[in-house]
């Protein structure tokens, strides 16, 4: 497995308590998101390094950066239909390119003036934002908040064959940790993760990202 791992409460003990943030394992060229399938799309993603067969373009497609949040989206992937983990490794600037076009799933007054000016940014984008609850590896809601980003259109068509890096089925490492994401948790190991620094303050600020650190 590519990923580079270290101990979750070691980890712990650095990420933030609160806000909203993007937590990620990323270098100069890449970000790592996840996404959870049925094996027969998560396979041949992972087989053939882009996604096809049985993988939907027409509908919205949610990747996370977070891998804790992803294994609470798919039960530590014994949810039906999310068996296979994708760690997808992704062109940084095609990940700040999807952040510059996000837009909130919902009304944010602090974003968008009105309604109406909220449905117009809606209307003209291919990315949909969301800040949820961050979960611990047993499931238990968090203070800090987490993102998830749902791309459609030409944003998941440059997702699905040109923007990618690797597709890696880390499915195996799931199964080997799930006995693992429960209390007191010093035998769980999770992929190393920091706050992703957003560089542009006004996409950070659209975002309604917290700073990293």
């Amino acid at each position: 497995m590519s990923l580079i791992t270290e101990p979750y409460l070691a980890q712990n003990e650095r990420w933030p308590g609160l806000g909203r943030h993007i937590l990620a394992q990323f270098d100069a060229e890449s970000v790592v998101v996840y996404q959870a399938y049925r094996p027969e799309i998560g396979r041949f993603a992972a087989r053939h390094g882009y996604f096809g067969g049985g993988f939907g373009m027409g509908r919205m497609s949610w990747i996370k950066p977070n891998f804790l949040w992803m294994m609470y989206r798919s039960g530590w992937g014994v949810t039906e239909n999310q068996e296979v983990t994708l760690a997808v490794r992704l062109r940084r600037d095609a990940f700040d390119g999807i952040l510059r076009q996000a837009v909130h799933s919902s009304f944010d007054p602090e974003v968008y003036k009105t309604h109406e000016s909220w449905k117009r940014a809606v209307a003209g984008s291919d990315v949909r934002l969301q800040w949820d609850p961050d979960h611990g590896p047993s499931g238990a809601p968090l203070e800090r908040r987490a993102i998830q980003l749902g791309l459609r259109g030409d944003v998941l068509a440059g997702y699905a064959r040109e923007w990618l890096l690797d597709v890696e089925d880390v499915s195996d490492f799931v199964a080997e940790q799930r006995a693992n994401a429960k209390a007191p948790f010093d035998r769980l190991v999770t992929p190393r993760e920091e706050g992703y620094p957003v560089a542009d303050p006004d996409v950070a600020a659209r975002l309604g990202a917290s700073e990293a650190g």
